[in-house]
């Protein structure tokens, strides 16, 4: 694994707009970067690969467990969602897709940061913009990205199951989020599913039929929503969710791996694996680790602590909310930049990696996607 700079296309903002990546440049600066690639080898990939699996593995025994134990709490749910989660599991709603965040130096086992299970985005760059930048700069490297296909298959898998349309819900003044949004859409429609696009806030309610309306009294029978499931439920019109017909995509199980609270209970029931860090629901008291809210997204309110000294902290609106802490991951500069691993899952199938990096420890929604490769 290593990073090489390389000369970005002459036309390179027109050539990923053109695949939908609108928002390739932030405050003046490249968001999409492209002046540098990752180089994998094989057996590198094969190893990401492996550790995908297994902790797609781990996860879905975390869920049984959490509804076994009954331990919701950890996760803040509102007592009144337990019931719909639990019907959601048995009757295999389906989820479609998450991303795996890796710590990974190339050499030792890629070690899990956090679960984006329910509304991860950097999908488009993933998907098909390195893929079009790889056959546009080396038609005959490789890549480990089959994420589009794998998209397809999952929603066709969605419509063999249920073929009643699908609304795709977002916040519209978002870009990221729409676009993400549209784009699952697109690959639902090329799984022949009849789809709508939904602002979220254009959603309503109608008491007397009991269920969800789109604009025009269209009933919302099945959602994707790319708006977190620990927002959704403090929405005012929560308390219709659990007693709904709707079926959400990704569905209400999702809310348990959503949470960094499966990071302690992942390292409880899988204490020997390779591809975790250990992770305590208490500070500890000595030592090297970060501190992560449970909610927190995009990177805000994490502090990381070396050596008992904090050594970065960053800003956000989650400061006083619960916290996990995980024991400092391996993340190896690269020329000055710390690359996370972002390994997706769709349907079950390890299919792909998208690499942001920064120049600090921590990954915030700033911090730059970098394409990569295959070498020989």
């Amino acid at each position: 694994m290593r990073r090489m700079s390389i000369p970005p296309r002459p036309d390179w903002q027109r050539r990923v707009e053109q695949l939908g990546l609108m928002f390739h440049t932030a405050d003046g600066r490249p968001y999409w970067d492209e002046s540098a690639c990752y180089v994998f080898s094989k057996f590198q990939i094969d190893t990401i690969e492996r550790a995908t699996y297994a902790l797609w593995d781990m996860c879905l025994e975390l869920v049984q467990h959490v509804i076994d134990q009954k331990l919701y709490p950890l996760f803040l749910i509102p007592p009144e969602f337990e019931e719909l989660i639990v019907r959601s599991w048995d009757e295999d709603w389906p989820s479609v897709y998450g991303r795996f965040d890796l710590a990974y130096d190339g050499v030792g086992p890629p070690k899990l940061l956090e679960f984006n299970a329910d509304t991860p985005t950097a999908l488009v760059e993933a998907s098909v913009a390195q893929w079009h930048w790889l056959k546009d700069t080396d038609q005959h490297a490789d890549q480990f990205n089959s994420i589009h296909d794998r998209l397809v298959e999952a929603w066709q898998k969605v419509r063999e199951a249920d073929d009643r349309p699908i609304h795709f819900a977002a916040i519209e003044s978002n870009v990221e989020d729409y676009i993400t949004t549209e784009y699952l859409r697109d690959t639902a429609i090329q799984a022949n599913i009849e789809t709508y696009y939904l602002d979220v806030e254009a959603i309503g309610y109608d008491t007397k039929s009991g269920g969800f309306m789109a604009p025009g009294n269209m009933p919302i029978r099945r959602c994707f929503k790319l708006y977190p499931w620990e927002w959704l439920t403090h929405e005012e019109f929560a308390k219709y969710i659990p007693t709904c017909r709707t079926q959400w995509i990704e569905p209400p199980w999702k809310m348990i791996l959503s949470c960094k609270a499966i990071l302690p209970l992942l390292y409880q029931l899988f204490p020997d694996s390779p591809f975790l860090l250990p992770a305590w629901f208490e500070r500890p008291e000595h030592g090297s680790y970060v501190r992560k809210p449970i909610h927190a997204r995009e990177g805000a309110n994490i502090q990381v602590v070396r050596n008992g000294t904090i050594e970065l902290e960053t800003d956000g609106q989650y400061d006083t909310a619960a916290s996990v802490y995980q024991q400092l991951g391996p993340l190896k500069p690269h020329d000055g930049h710390y690359p996370v691993i972002g390994s997706w899952v769709v349907n079950g199938w390890a299919c792909g990696i998208g690499i942001r990096e920064d120049d600090q420890l921590v990954t915030q929604n700033t911090s730059r996607f970098v394409p990569h490769k295959m070498s020989d």
